[in-house]
This record gives structure tokens, C-alpha cells and sequence, in this order.
């Protein structure tokens, strides 16, 4: 189905048309090519040149709750030439775009080597490091401080990740553009794989553009994009003790000092309801403003059946998930909020009561600083478009949030505007058209 959506920038001199199509699949686990013929009758059924960038949820293709390195083993994939990364190319080709995707990465026999040597273990904090050995410890051995010999070897558990949470984007020619190691880890992750190094941005060529200026000066084609993969939205492994919906935001840190014009979010979210879900905090009933001010707008949802649209759908049968479309606002509030910077500040759509505290790496704050400085001096301010691309259904027991959505987060406006989302169970594609 495709939503067009009205232009959300302010009048500018120039602006950037902007296409972007999100594939919400409900793969079934191990099932390579029956998900990938699937995620292709939806692809194909647009037209070439009709879109600039297509996205694929976080291991779209072989399913997500793998329990073991050994599980998942027989569906890592090379880079460039797995069936993610082929068929990555063939639809960037076929219809003239850039197309990004998730997908298991094979590790190479050096890294997996290197990572054997190192004894890279998991962060489960049941778990304590001794002596390069992992120990779980009991109760009775974690008040006591004490660990006997015994009990270390007969708890001792180490874990050697053998591939990477990984995301792949190609060019509208086909080309290999660059790839993407999920940086924060989820506890299914830690069992097989290797954390990225840090967020990445790419620059993206568009070829449809318009001026409001003149003929003689052409609107910028290129437009700044930061990926990343679902674990990513949430506070790194080193700050677990901070309440989620709060500092640190790494991530959205990160696209401050970038200047990204767009943030893609790669999903395998679990739904909110589930017992096992990345963990989301509260996100507060004053996050439910952006939300509820869209929800007169999907009364009604239409669903694509052979090609043709079906008809009026009730909108309770695709309903999203309201708590997960906020917590995602949420984490990202630095790039929305009125004073971000200053915890217990009552004038963002998500105050911290806490009054917690957050130090920065030294020169970060600085660096933060003179990013948002130099927000100021822009008329108007800052937008980043925030594309959440999640997937639906149930795997091994946990159950997706799906609600892939489009946001658009200005700078100091304080509340981000949800533009439109797709239902917790829809299963499809969507095309959004807007001007940045």
C-alpha cells in the first residue's frame, strides 16, 4: 500500500524528495528461500525507479531466535555472496534503489580464530571473569563473595561468536555500498555473535531533485543516512543499570554530531507484551501525544491481497503496538527534545524524574555542543527522518511487535510526530513519499 504523506518541511529553499518503501515480513525460521520468495512478490509488485530506498527487517530472511551458535552455524552467510546479500541486489537492480537489509554473517575463519584465542564470553551478569574462565554464581556464592574451584568449572561457560548480527546496503546499480555490525547486543545475539565496533553513516545519492530557488541552483542530491539494528536503539551493555527509556542515547547521540538526515532502524523488536522482550521501560502517558494526535488517520487500513487492495480492514485486527511506537520516540529524544541535555528538564514530551546522571566520554559533550550549536543557526531547525523497519509473527515462542513506522524528529520542537506505522500484525509493504 502506498501512504503518501504531505511535505513536513517548512518552506525552504531547496528540498530533497524522498521515497522510502519498508518490507514487513513474518519469516519462518531456517526458511531461506521460502522467505525470500515471499519478501519478493511484494518487491516486484513496484514499479523500477518508483522509490529511493527499500528496507528488509533485521534477519529477514533466515528468522532471528537461534539458542545456539550450533543452531544457527548452517545459516550464516558471506558477505556479498549469501542469499541475502544476492537477492539484496537483485531487487536494488530490478527496481533502481538502494535496499538495505539484515541478514547473519558468516565470520571469517581469522576472526573466529582471533575471537577463539581472546575466550570472548557472554555479559549475562549471573556470570563473573576469572582467570579468562566465566563462572555462574548462586546465590549463596554471590553473597559470600566466595567461588570454589569446583563450582567454577562445573558452572563454566564460554561463549565463541562464529558470526555478526550484520546489515547490508546496496546501490541502485547493484553495488556493494557498505555493511553494518549491530554494536549492542541482545541476550539471543550474545549465544553466536561478535559485537560491531560503532554506528555508521552512508551518503546517499538521489537522483529526483527539485528547487525552489532557481534553475542555476540545483537542490543538494545527496542525503546523509545512519543505520543501525534494533539492540542498537538502547543503552550499550555498559550503562544496563540506566532505565532505559532515559540517558545515555547513544545512538541518537551519534546522529547529533553526524547530522544525519535519516535514521534507519533494521527490527527484530519483540511486542511489549512478550515475557522476553528487549527489555522497555515505561515510556510515560506524556509519550502517548505523538501517537494519539495520529491516530484519527487510521481509523481504517487497507490490505494488499494478489496485487489488488483488499478493502477496509478493521483497525482492530491491525492495530499497532502503541507503547513500542512510543518507547522508540523515546530513546531517541536528543533528537527532538527541547532540553535533552538536562535530566529532570520539564519541557521534553518524556521528563526524567530521576534526576539521574550521565557522564560523557572526555570531548563527546563538547563535540554535542557544537553539533547542536550549529542546529540552532539552521532556519529551520534540524530533521532527522527516523524509519523503523520490524518484523511480525511469532518464532520459538516470542512474539514481534511489527508496527514499522516513519517519524520525523526536529530538533528542539519537543515531541517527535509519528507520520504513519503499520499494524503489530500486518504483514506487507508500505511506501512513504515525502520532501526533506
Amino acid at each position: 500500500m502506498i501512504a503518501p504523506i504531505p511535505s513536513i518541511a517548512t518552506q525552504t529553499p531547496r528540498h530533497i524528495p524522498l521515497r522510502i518503501a519498508v518490507v514487513q515480513l513474518c519469516p519462518k525460521i531456517g526458511e531461506v528461500n521460502a522467505n525470500i520468495a515471499r519478501a519478493r512478490e511484494f518487491c516486484f509488485k513496484l514499479t523500477p525507479h518508483s522509490i529511493d530506498l527499500l528496507c528488509f527487517p533485521e534477519m529477514a530472511f533466515t528468522g532471528y531466535v537461534f539458542d545456539s551458535a550450533e543452531a544457527i552455524l548452517p545459516y550464516l552467510e558471506e558477505p556479498r555472496t549469501g542469499p541475502s546479500s544476492l537477492f539484496c541486489q537483485e531487487v536494488a537492480k530490478h527496481l533502481g534503489c538502494y535496499v538495505a537489509g539484515g541478514y547473519p554473517e558468516r565470520l571469517s575463519e581469522e576472526e573466529r580464530r582471533a575471537e577463539s584465542q581472546a575466550g570472548t564470553a557472554t555479559e549475562d551478569p549471573r556470570y563473573a571473569l576469572t582467570g579468562g574462565t566465566e563462572i555462574l554464581l548462586t546465590n549463596n556464592d554471590a553473597s559470600s563473595g566466595i567461588v570454589s574451584l569446583a563450582s567454577a568449572f562445573a558452572h563454566r561457560k564460554v561463549h565463541t561468536p562464529v558470526g555478526a548480527n550484520s546489515a547490508i546496503l546496496y546501490g541502485p546499480s547493484g553495488e556493494w555500498v557498505g555493511g553494518y555490525r549491530k554494536t549492542n547486543l541482545f541476550e539471543t545475539d550474545k549465544t553466536w555473535a561478535k559485537a560491531g565496533t560503532g554506528f555508521v553513516s552512508f551518503s546517499l545519492t538521489l537522483p529526483h531533485v527539485t528547487s525552489t530557488e532557481s534553475e542555476n541552483a540545483p537542490a543538494p542530491n545527496s542525503l546523509e543516512m545512519s543505520i543501525a539494528i534494533c539492540m542498537d536503539l538502547n543503552p550499550a551493555p555498559s550503562h544496563e543499570q540506566t532505565p532505559s527509556v532515559e540517558w545515555p542515547y547513544e545512538l541518537a547521540d551519534y546522529c547529533v554530531r553526524n547530522k544525519s538526515r535519516l535514521l534507519v532502524l533494521l527490527d527484530a523488536w519483540l511486542d511489549s507484551d512478550s515475557d522476553d522482550g528487549e527489555d522497555e521501560e515505561d515510556a510515560g502517558d506524556g509519550a502517548s501525544d505523538s501517537a494519539n494526535n495520529n491516530n484519527h488517520n487510521n481509523n481504517h487500513s487497507y490490505r494488499e491481497k494478489d496485487g489488488e487492495v483488499e478493502g477496509i480492514v478493521d483497525a482492530e485486527a491491525d492495530e499497532p503496538n502503541w507503547h513500542t511506537l512510543r518507547y522508540w520516540a523515546a530513546r531517541l529524544q536528543p533528537l527532538w527534545g527541547r532540553d535533552w541535555r538536562r535530566p529532570g528538564s520539564n519541557e521534553t514530551l518524556l521528563s526524567d524524574e530521576s534526576g539521574g546522571n550521565y557522564d560523557k566520554a572526555e570531548g563527546e559533550e563538547e563535540a554535542l555542543e557544537e553539533a547542536i550549536d550549529n542546529q540552532e543557526e539552521d532556519r529551520p531547525p534540524h530533521e532527522t527522518i527516523v524509519v523503523v523497519c520490524n518484523r511480525t509473527g511469532t518464532e520459538n515462542g516470542m512474539t514481534f511487535a511489527g508496527s514499522s513506522a516513519i517519524f520525523s524528529m526536529r530538533a528542539g520542537s519537543g515531541r517527535p510526530k509519528l507520520l504513519d506505522m503499520m499494524g503489530k500484525n500486518e504483514e506487507g509493504i508500505r511506501v512513504w513519499n515525502l520532501l526533506v
